[in-house]
């Protein structure tokens, strides 16, 4: 196990970590650790009764943040012609079709989504060792290969984030919903979104317990665990009266 620093042992004594909280109170506590010099992201992670190892339980998509990440994404867009023009129209950051797989292939990772037109994906594909372990590799199940490239370009710009429960995560699905600095509000909206994102793609073949944890943590500070049973309270009242 890696070593903790003391301002993250001293942020861990300052909660209960035997005790799981309310979704709000968790944010409020993960904000209130929060000790490094610069604005730290928050993310969700919720451990699912799936094992990502079977084809009919593959936990994999994309999900629209209602307040954004915070973040400035870097969208690299692999297309020609018209699709190009459109992509760059639409804020892309790198454009291009054999030159942008010739410079990927060289190393080249100035980007944070990789988005394909169909058309390039012959091309695109052979980059699978380079894109892959990275989760970067255009799939249209997250909707990276795609006709419509702008509406692609603006979504991921705009909020949209992937998320994927994989074998070797053991079925946790990882999603950031914002930075520290982000109103509880915001961070609420957010949280409600990925669950029920979640929710939403339970597999027909997953037994049992489907959400059996959930925790939220900021970059450098430990993880607080969310009282399950407190996700089922109606939108309103888990974010009406968050400020």
């Amino acid at each position: 196990m890696p070593s903790r620093g003391k301002k993250y042992l001293d942020a861990a004594k300052r909660f209960d970590r035997q005790r799981s909280y309310p979704p709000g109170e968790a944010i409020d506590l993960v904000r209130s650790l929060a000790h490094a010099g610069f604005d730290e992201t928050i993310e969700l992670a919720v451990r699912l009764g799936v094992d990502p190892r079977k084809a009919d339980q593959v936990i994999r998509g994309t999900v629209a943040l209602p307040a954004g990440t915070g973040k400035d994404v870097r969208v690299a867009v692999f297309a020609a012609g018209p699709a190009a023009d459109a992509a760059r129209a639409a804020g892309a950051d790198l454009v291009g079709a054999d030159d942008l797989v010739a410079a990927v292939d060289g190393g080249m990772m100035d980007f944070d989504v990789a988005i394909a037109s169909p058309e390039l994906m012959g091309q695109v594909g052979r980059l699978g060792r380079k894109l892959g372990p990275r989760g970067l590799m255009p799939n249209p199940k997250t909707g990276t290969v795609t006709t419509d490239v702008a509406r692609a370009v603006t979504d991921f710009k705009g909020g949209r984030v992937e998320y994927r429960a994989d074998a070797r995560s053991r079925g946790v699905v990882q999603v950031p919903i914002g930075k520290v600095s982000f109103s509880r509000r915001a961070l609420l909206e957010n949280f409600r979104a990925v669950v029920d994102e979640v929710n939403r793609v339970k597999p027909a073949a997953a037994k049992g317990r489907y959400v059996k944890s959930v925790s939220v943590s900021s970059t450098m500070g430990p993880g607080v665990d969310v009282d399950v049973s407190s996700l089922r309270v109606a939108d309103e009242d888990l974010i009406g009266s968050a400020g």
